[in-house]
């Protein structure tokens, strides 16, 4: 968690939450959203 990432769609983004295997939850400021897995539009920083 706490790891910063970037995703196509929304942008810069920071883990708050990890669902193993399935999904992770990213604040990205104005929103968070649920990405799951795979993870094909986001990179780690």
């Amino acid at each position: 968690m706490d790891d910063r990432v970037s995703h196509d769609r929304y942008g810069l983004g920071v883990v708050v939450g990890v669902e193993e295997g399935a999904a992770v939850l990213v604040d990205f400021g104005s929103r968070q959203e649920r990405i799951t897995a795979p993870y094909a539009k986001l990179v780690k920083l």
